[in-house]
Order: structure tokens, then sequence, then C-alpha cells
């Protein structure tokens, strides 16, 4: 081979080669197209996104639906619960959302503004003139009479009593029933009907301490008046006074203690629940306190309104015609014993089965007969001081029945049959 120089400047002449003929092409397989990896990532994502979709749907359907069926149930349940007061004209749900406007439509064509004239005298007992009571009332119906249940001494010694409808409508009043030991009364009028819209009474006994309450009267002459506020004690014992003397009236147990606003002229309202029904009679209040006032409770009402109605008075009133004190921890070291609870009963008028002291004592300031017997329950329910064996009495025993009280006789626990005796008017 001829080595060629790159100074060379011919070159040899080139041999054309000799042209091979090509082979045959062979079959080669077919390619695949190649996709774009972005394509592909699209197309994975959209297949993602519509099953994901299709699966979010299906579950948030059946979620959907299961709260759907929740809500359902919820509504029966709270649809159980309300409380539909009927009356002629309408119907009010009340409900557990209350409102009070709704309440006071329901209630104050029921509620009566009572006014008399009370007689005056001069101190050599002549009399001198009239003076204008006034206080409140509210329909109920007792066998299918309706009448105006109100506060005795609203109307006591009273002449020309008219009763005054939140319509306007004035009739004159006649008194038919009376109970001084429980300050009720319960007068008629004739009324046309459609100013005689009963409220519904029922039993106070459900009351608890904290309960809503609501008075509707005419303290100080103005009419329709609505105040609230709660059940703040109950089985109070009190004894009223009167606002145009004096006097002192009758000592009366199981009372309804409440922060509702009564003022002179709400005696013989009603106290309603947020129901609407009637759960006392306003009767009193304390003149130095802050809206404490007091209800004579509608088990009361209940307990001789038929009476009243049909016999004009009521005798039933338990008394174990004793005098005695709350116990406490004093009187329980002057004493003796370890018992610092109950009523201790200082004298026993009858033979009744209960036993009065003999040792007279000063405890804190105050005269006291010792040794007698310490009430602690009856019947087996126990009794922390005086208001609770009064408010238990009126409430579960009548004169003439015999009851088994627990006390602590000579510091000795046992059982003692007593046989209730009728308070005396």
């Amino acid at each position: 081979m001829t080595e060629l120089s790159q100074n060379s400047s011919e070159l040899p002449p080139q041999v054309p080669e000799p042209q091979k003929s090509a082979p045959p092409e062979s079959p080669q397989p077919k390619r695949k197209a190649r996709r774009s990896p972005s394509l592909l990532l699209s197309a994975i994502l959209l297949v993602g996104l519509i099953g994901g979709s299709l699966i979010g749907y299906s579950l948030s359907y059946v979620a959907f639906n299961g709260k759907i069926d929740t809500l359902q149930t919820q509504v029966q349940n709270l649809q159980s619960n309300q409380t539909y007061v009927s009356y002629p004209n309408a119907t009010y749900n009340l409900g557990n959302n209350v409102s009070l406007a709704t309440l006071y439509k329901l209630v104050q064509q029921s509620v009566v503004v009572i006014t008399d004239l009370v007689p005056e005298y001069n101190f050599f007992g002549q009399l001198a003139g009239y003076a204008q009571q006034q206080g409140s009332g509210f329909v109920v119906t007792v066998n299918g009479e309706q009448v105006i249940v109100t506060n005795n001494h609203v109307v006591e010694g009273g002449i020309n009593a008219t009763v005054t409808f939140v319509n306007g409508d004035s009739y004159l009043a006649k008194e038919i029933g009376s109970d001084p030991q429980s300050d009720i009364a319960v007068v008629t009028v004739n009324a046309v009907g459609s100013d005689l819209q009963p409220l519904l009474l029922v039993s106070s006994l459900t009351l608890s301490v904290g309960d809503p309450v609501v008075a509707v009267g005419s303290p100080y002459g103005l009419s329709g008046t609505l105040t609230t506020g709660v059940i703040s004690a109950l089985g109070r014992t009190i004894t009223e006074s009167s606002e145009t003397s004096s006097a002192t009236g009758p000592t009366i147990p199981d009372v309804i203690q409440t922060s509702t606003a009564i003022n002179p002229g709400n005696s013989g309202g009603p106290l309603v629940n947020y129901e609407g029904e009637v759960v006392g009679i306003t009767t009193a209040a304390v003149s130095s306190s802050q809206g404490l006032g007091f209800a004579i409770p509608s088990e009361t009402i209940i307990r001789e309104l038929g009476t009243l109605v049909s016999k004009g008075s009521y005798d039933q009133h338990p008394s174990i015609e004793a005098t005695g004190t709350d116990m406490n921890l004093q009187i329980a070291q002057a004493m003796g014993t370890s018992t610092s609870y109950g009523w201790l009963v200082e004298s026993v008028s009858s033979q009744n089965g209960l036993k009065g002291g003999t040792i007279r004592a000063t405890v804190l300031g105050s005269q006291i007969t010792l040794g007698g017997d310490i009430i602690i329950a009856i019947n087996g329910g126990r009794i922390t001081n005086g208001d609770g064996l009064l408010s238990y009495l009126e409430q579960h025993t009548q004169p003439g029945q015999t009851v088994n009280f627990t006390v602590v006789r000579n510091g000795q626990t046992q059982t003692v049959a007593v046989t209730i005796g009728k308070l005396s008017s």
C-alpha cells in the first residue's frame, strides 16, 4: 500500500469499488408509537380523579342519609317532649324555647282585677268611711263551672266587689267560698262566655327549686303585669299581716317561696310555669326584701276547691295540737342529746301520743321547755324542722288519721303512733 504524503500535490486516481447488491430486507417488527410521559400522567390523574369522585360521592351519600335519619329522630324526640297548650281559639307550641310574650298572651285573658270596699272605723268604733281594697284573681273550671280563684284577704270583709277582665269588661262579683287558713277564696260573676277562659291547675308537688315561674297580676292597680323569677324554696311557713291594719293572719304551711316580684295588688293572681299552667296563687311579699315573695301551692287549691264551691268553707286542715321549736346544736347541748335536727315538742294540748317537756331553760336568749319528744321522722320521711313537719302534715295526713312518728324520747329513738287532730279556725 502506497503511503500518501500530506504534501503531495497529486492524488492517485480513485478506482471505483464494485457495487455490492443490497441484501434482501428481512421483515422487521413494527414499533408501537412512543407516548408522551405527560399525556400518560394526565390520563392516570383523570382516572384517579373520576374514581375518587365516585367513591367520595358514595361515602358522602351514605353519611348524608345517616345524618338525615339522625336529624329526623331528633326532631321526633323533640316533638314528643314539647307541650302543646290548647285553648278555644288557638294552640300554642311552647316547647323548650319559651316566648314570654306568647305566654303572656296565653294567660292574660284569664287574669282579672278584683276591687271592693272595706269599712274604716274611728277611735270610738264608729264607721268613718270606706277604703278601696284591690287584688287579682284568675278563672278556673270546677265541675264544669267557671269560677274565679283569689286570696281570701282580697275579698274578706269587703262589699261591692267588682271583677274586671283585661278587655275592660267589668261585673259584680259574689263570694261563694273561702278558707282563711290557706288564704283562698272563690267568687263568681255573671260574665259572658268569651270572658271566662279558664287556666289549667296542675300539681305543685312536682316543683323543684330553680324551676322558672311567671306571675301575672295587677300590682298597684296596674292590670296585666307580668314578672318572672324562679322557685327559690319550697315548704315555707308564713304568717300574713294585713295591708290595711296591724292584725296578723293565720299561720300558713307548705308555701312556695319565689324570686318573682310580688307587690300589693298581685295578691290572688296566678303563679304559672312556662307551659301556662297554674302552680300557685301569689299571696304575699316581704316588704323589706328584694323581690322575695310567696305563693299558696296549687296542690292546696286542688285539694280544697271542690269543697269551697259546694260547701263554702274548708275545715280539714291537720294538726298535732302541740307547740314546739326547731332543734339546733345549742338546744341539743342543753338537753344532753346528739340530735340537733327535728322539731322539739314543748307542750301538747291533747293525748295524741306525743309527750311535751317539763324543764324551762333559756337557750340563745329564748325561754324553751326542754325534755319533750324530738320529732325526727314521719312514716319514715325525715323531718328537719317545723316547716318540714307542717308541710308533711298538710300534704299527706288528714284529721282522725293515725300516723307513725319517729321521735327521740329520753335519749332513745322510738316509733310512736300519733293521732292527727283538726286545726281549729
